[in-house]
């Protein structure tokens, strides 16, 4: 179950409350993955370089709502206003491989980031998965401009290196405030018509509905119904359209669409066997939320089953903590791999806590070269200082990350740390502050 957000927040700061845009209160199973395309992220060149140096407001605050549930960010990826987050559920941490970044800036002849795209694409239980959160061009005029920006992203993103093109993928999601707009109608009439909840009359002069129907590259996409309110402009704090001098048209500027690549490599087949397809993908609610007033714009979720027939369905690490754990002695790690796994001298094995962040957010490290103790054709152990293990104890888990990969390729169930006898005032503030610093030696290493 993925759950996608597309909302251009107007350079304000992050509500008190996100229950509702993320689903928390559902009554359904829980999202397995989060993404968060955000556009218009308080850019001003001060801001830009405190957020190049630290995590961003936005995604401090993602995290710290979603870090309890049990979901860490996976990846993301900014330029200037456009931010893009992937939150996933520990268990699917071991499958998923492959991730690259990339960004295109589009605004002022491509010198510019305010406008472009930005992209995470991954491999996930073996399936090729893209991402794009795009700002493209506003106004009624620019529809061309659009487009053409967008034909743009797509050729640009990942280009000249060793992944598959963005149309090579074999799901990509395109999301965004694409600023399409309603076209001919005047504001009179698309106000009636919103008024009286008659969405279908504006359907026909939306003009991404529109270019759909004339441009080859974008035939594929596919998007759920719009059975909701246009999402632009609104005045702050409020549900009431525009009402400034410039009393813009509503339209439905935010947006998300999918395309699935055997659907457009079989569409010319006459007969085409479900057996044959590896992943479908499902839309099960697509909406905007009204109770958001901090933008001029309201965000809009998509929620989405994938169904996938793993072509990965082994993690290529596996590792357990050994004995009883606690500050007292030294403690022990057992991991084996399979067979094809490249191991590396860079390789490592973080401790965390279960409600960890992200990848750097670990308590304490072991190199699995340096810190190995014992190897045999079955598995090998490797050990952590006791001077580094956590005195007040609790629960955590144990990731192997893999150099090679960029990415944790194994991941241990959760267990239990023992409280020291011990513990001291000290060993409180450090273990408090340890998900803000990365030791220097790991950092140099890996770079």
């Amino acid at each position: 179950r993925l759950h996608l957000v597309t909302w251009n927040v107007g350079t304000a700061s992050p509500p008190p409350d996100v229950t509702s845009l993320l689903q928390l209160n559902s009554l359904g199973p829980t999202m397995d993955m989060y993404v968060i395309g955000l556009q218009e992220v308080n850019s001003k060149i001060t801001n830009f370089l405190s957020d190049l140096a630290f995590d961003d407001p936005w995604s401090i605050f993602f995290m710290t709502v979603l870090s309890p549930l049990g979901y860490i960010k996976l990846s993301s990826i900014r330029m200037q206003g456009l931010l893009l987050l992937i939150f996933v559920k520990h268990i699917h941490l071991p499958f998923i491989r492959d991730i690259h970044t990339q960004f295109t800036r589009t605004g002022l002849y491509g010198y510019w980031g305010n406008k472009g795209g930005v992209s995470i694409r991954m491999s996930l239980y073996g399936h090729t998965i893209c991402f794009i959160n795009c700002h493209l061009p506003a106004h009624m005029e620019n529809t061309e401009q659009r487009l053409d920006d967008f034909e743009k992203i797509l050729e640009m993103q990942f280009e000249g290196e060793n992944i598959p093109s963005t149309l090579e993928h074999d799901v990509l999601f395109w999301f965004g405030d694409l600023n399409f707009r309603i076209a001919d109608y005047g504001i009179h009439f698309v106000r009636e018509s919103i008024n009286n909840k008659r969405y279908s009359l504006l359907w026909e002069k939306d003009q991404l509905n529109m270019a759909k129907k004339t441009e080859a590259f974008l035939k594929e996409f596919i998007e759920g119904p719009l059975q909701f309110k246009p999402t632009y402009k609104f005045d702050l704090y409020s549900d009431v359209y525009d009402t400034s001098e410039k009393k813009r048209k509503p339209a439905w500027t935010d947006r998300i669409l999918w395309r699935v690549k055997h659907l457009c490599q079989n569409a010319s087949k006459d007969e085409f066997s479900e057996e044959e397809q590896t992943i479908f993908v499902t839309l099960n609610n697509y909406v905007s939320h009204m109770s958001y007033g901090i933008s001029d714009h309201k965000p809009v979720t998509g929620t989405f089953g994938l169904e996938l027939k793993p072509l990965v369905s082994v993690p290529l690490v596996m590792l357990n903590p050994e004995g009883e754990w606690s500050a007292e002695h030294d403690v022990i790690i057992r991991y084996s791999t399979v067979p094809e796994f490249l191991s590396s001298a860079w390789d490592w094995i973080g401790l965390f806590k279960v409600t960890f962040r992200h990848m750097n957010d670990y308590v304490t490290y072991a190199w699995v070269e340096d810190d190995e103790i014992s190897s045999d054709k079955d598995s090998k152990q490797v050990y952590m200082n006791a001077a580094e293990i956590p005195t007040m104890g609790g629960e955590y888990l144990l990731c192997y990350y893999s150099n090679n990969l960029q990415s944790i390729v194994g991941i241990s169930e959760p267990f239990q740390i023992l409280p020291s006898t011990t513990s001291t005032e000290k060993d409180l503030t450090q273990e408090e502050n340890s998900w803000m610093q990365k030791p220097d030696n790991l950092e140099s290493r890996a770079e």
